[in-house]
C-alpha cells in the first residue's frame, strides 16, 4: 500500500550561486500535523520562479523513497533528508514506471490527479549539489510528477495513498517523460499521450509541435517539443560562402536592398518566407569584421536573396553596407535561417510590422500573393512618414492581387504630401487600439516584427481581441531576450570581452552581439564564456536536458562534453554542455 512519508514545504529564498543571487523554493523541510493543500499549493509552500514551477496544473511534487535509495547508491552518498529533491510529498511507492496520467489518489481529506513529469531545471542540481542532476533524473527515468488538486484537503505523513481512477491510455509519467526528452519520438505514443486531458497545458503544446515536426519529414532534426526554433532542415550549406551583390536600391530614406546571387552563377537555396541571411562583412581600413543577421525581403525561392538593411544611428555594419558596398563586391554570407517562417495554411493571415521590421513580412505577403492561395490577409504597418515608408509601392501591388485582402498604414508624423487614403490610413503609431477597430478574425494567424514595445502592446491586444498566444508569432531584432530562470535582474551590460588576460583558444563570435573573443578553456563552456561577456544567453538545466541553450552554429564546430540527451538540430549546439573545436561563429 503507498504511503505518504513525509509533507514538505519551504518559502522562496536568495541563495548565492556564481557570484548571482538565485531566487528558489527547493529548499524544502518536512512538517509535523495536518496541513491544507489547496488549488495552488501546500499551505507554507512557494516557488521562486512561477514561470516555470508552481500553479494549478504543477501544485504538488511528489518523489519516492525508493529514488531515494537508488540516488544514495548511484551517487555514493548518505547526506540526504526528506524533501532532498525539492518535492512537497515523499511518498513510499507511486514508482514513475507505474504511476500513469491522470490517475488519481486520495490523501487524506484531499483528492489528486497526476498531470506531467518534472521539468528539470538547474536548481535541483543546486540543490543536490550535484550539477549533473537535472540530466540524471530523465536519462536514469526517475524523474518525479507532479499533482494537481482536485479537491482541496488535510494531509498529514503516515497516511495511505489510495488510488481511486486510472487514467485514460496507461500512460506512465517514465515513458511521457522519455517521449518528450529521449531521443525517440513514436507519433502512436505522442497522440495517445494528448489524448489524456489531465495532460498539463505546456506538455500538450510540445507533443503536438513534435507532431508538427514529425509531420515534415524525415528531413527535419532536433527536437521541436523543447526548442520549436532550432527545429529544422540542415542548413543550405555549412559557414559562410560568398555571394555577389548583384544589384543596390533605396527602399526609403534609411533602408537599402541588396541582390546577392552565387558567384558561379546557380540557383541560391531556397530560403522560406521570413528567414534571416547572416552576413560577414571583412575588415578594411572602416574597421574590424564585423558578422550581422537581416532578415531576407524578397521572393522565397527566387535564385537570388534580398535583405533590406537600415542605417542605424550608431551602427558599424549598417554604416558600411550604405556607404561603401557597391554592385559587384563579394559578401560572405551563412545560409539561410530562423524560425520565423509562415506556416503552411489557407486561413486568415494578419502580418504587422513597424519601420525595419516589414522585410520579414513583406516576403510571407509575396509568398502568399505567388501561391494564389486567396487566404485573406491584413496588413498592419507603421511608418514615421512617406519618406521611411519602406516597401510602399511593392506592398500595394502585391494586396492588388489579394482581393480579400486589408491594409492599415499608420504614419506617426505624416507630411504635408503624404496622402491620407492613399500613403496611408491612419495617423498616429500602429497601436493595439487601432487593432481592436480593424475587423480582425479571431481565428486568425498574426505574425509581428519591429521594436519589442510595438510587439508586446501588439500581442497583449491580438490576444484581448480572442487570438490564441499559440497563433501570435514575433520576431526579434539583434539579440534575444534572456532567460535566466530565478537569477535576480542586474543592470543591463553591453557585450564584452571577458576581463583578465585573452585566452589561448580559436576564436568565438557572437554574431548578435558583434563581439568576438578568444577562447578560454577555463570558462568551461561556451554558455559561461557568454556569461562571462554580458551576451544574453537562454538556459535552464545547464546540462544538456532542455534545450533552452540550443544556439546556431554559423560557422565551425563545437565538442559536446557531456554529451546531451538528446542531440541538438544539425548546424546548432547546446551551449551548456559545449566548448569550440576551432574558430566558432554563434548565433548569440
Amino acid at each position: 500500500m503507498a504511503r505518504l512519508v513525509s509533507v514538505n514545504v519551504g518559502l522562496p529564498q536568495d541563495v548565492s550561486w556564481r557570484g548571482r543571487t538565485v531566487r528558489t523554493g527547493i529548499w524544502k523541510s518536512p512538517v509535523r500535523g495536518p496541513r491544507m493543500v489547496r488549488r495552488l499549493n501546500v499551505d507554507g509552500d512557494g516557488q521562486g520562479d512561477l514561470a516555470g514551477h508552481g500553479g494549478e496544473m504543477r501544485a504538488v511534487m511528489v518523489y519516492q523513497l525508493d529514488s531515494y535509495r537508488y540516488w544514495q547508491r548511484v551517487l555514493g552518498r548518505d547526506d540526504f533528508v526528506l524533501g532532498q529533491f525539492g518535492e512537497n510529498f515523499t511518498v513510499e511507492g507511486l514508482a514513475d514506471d507505474e504511476v500513469c496520467l491522470g490517475d488519481r489518489y486520495r490523501i487524506g481529506d484531499a483528492v489528486f490527479e497526476v498531470t506531467q513529469p518534472r521539468v528539470t531545471c538547474y536548481r535541483v542540481g543546486l540543490r543536490m549539489a550535484e550539477p549533473r542532476m537535472p540530466a540524471l533524473l530523465v536519462s536514469h527515468r526517475r524523474p518525479g510528477f507532479y499533482f494537481r488538486v482536485l479537491t482541496e484537503g488535510a494531509v498529514e505523513a503516515g497516511q495511505q495513498i489510495t488510488k481511486i481512477a486510472s487514467g485514460p491510455g496507461r500512460m506512465t509519467v517514465t515513458e511521457v517523460d522519455g517521449l518528450l526528452y529521449l531521443r525517440d519520438h513514436p507519433r502512436d505514443r505522442i497522440e495517445q499521450a494528448l489524448r489524456v486531458d489531465a495532460l498539463s497545458p505546456g506538455w500538450q503544446q510540445s507533443f503536438r509541435a513534435l507532431l508538427d515536426q514529425a509531420g515534415q519529414g524525415p528531413g527535419t532534426s532536433g527536437n521541436a517539443g523543447l526548442s520549436p526554433g532550432t527545429a529544422a532542415p540542415p542548413p543550405a550549406w555549412p559557414g559562410f560562402r560568398p555571394l555577389t551583390v548583384t544589384a543596390i536600391r533605396h527602399e526609403s530614406r534609411s533602408i537599402v536592398s541588396l541582390w546577392l546571387a552565387a558567384a558561379d552563377g546557380t540557383p541560391l537555396p531556397a530560403a522560406a518566407p521570413g528567414q534571416y541571411l547572416t552576413l560577414r562583412l571583412d575588415p578594411d581600413d572602416a574597421g574590424p569584421a564585423l558578422v550581422r543577421s537581416y532578415s531576407l525581403s524578397g521572393r522565397p525561392g527566387a535564385d537570388q536573396y534580398r535583405v533590406s538593411v537600415k542605417r542605424e544611428p550608431h551602427g558599424a555594419a549598417s554604416a558600411r553596407i550604405h556607404t561603401r558596398v557597391r554592385e559587384g563586391d563579394t559578401l560572405r554570407a551563412a545560409a539561410p535561417r530562423g524560425s520565423f517562417v509562415l506556416a503552411p495554411g489557407t486561413g486568415p493571415l494578419v502580418l504587422a510590422s513597424a519601420g525595419v521590421g516589414a522585410t520579414p513580412v513583406v516576403a510571407m505577403l509575396r509568398a502568399v500573393a505567388d501561391s494564389a492561395s486567396g487566404r485573406p490577409v491584413w496588413w498592419l504597418h507603421g511608418a514615421r512618414d512617406g519618406a521611411e515608408h519602406a516597401f510602399a509601392r511593392e506592398v500595394r501591388e502585391l494586396l492588388d492581387r489579394l482581393p480579400g485582402s486589408t491594409w492599415r498604414v499608420c504614419y506617426s508624423h505624416p507630411r504635408p504630401e503624404d496622402r491620407p487614403g492613399t500613403d496611408y490610413t491612419d495617423t498616429g503609431r500602429l497601436s493595439g487600439e487601432l487593432l481592436a477597430r480593424a475587423g480582425l478574425p479571431t481565428d486568425a494567424d498574426a505574425y509581428l516584427c519591429g521594436p519589442v514595445a510595438f510587439m508586446d502592446d501588439l500581442t497583449a491586444a491580438l490576444t484581448a481581441h480572442g487570438l490564441p498566444a499559440g497563433r501570435v508569432h514575433r520576431e526579434v531584432f539583434g539579440t534575444a531576450a534572456a532567460v535566466t530562470p530565478g537569477i535576480a535582474p542586474a543592470t543591463a551590460v553591453r557585450p564584452h570581452p571577458p576581463t583578465g588576460r585573452p585566452g589561448p583558444g580559436p576564436a568565438v563570435s557572437f554574431a548578435r552581439a558583434g563581439l568576438t573573443v578568444p577562447w578560454d578553456p577555463g570558462h568551461g563552456t561556451l554558455l559561461e564564456l557568454a556569461e562571462a561577456c554580458d551576451v544574453p544567453v537562454r538556459w535552464s538545466c545547464r546540462t544538456g536536458v532542455c534545450h533552452t541553450c540550443e544556439t546556431a552554429v554559423l560557422q565551425g564546430d563545437v565538442v559536446h562534453d557531456p554529451d546531451p540527451v538528446e542531440p541538438p538540430a544539425a548546424g546548432s549546439a547546446l551551449i551548456c554542455c559545449s566548448a569550440p573545436a576551432a574558430d566558432v561563429v554563434l548565433d548569440l
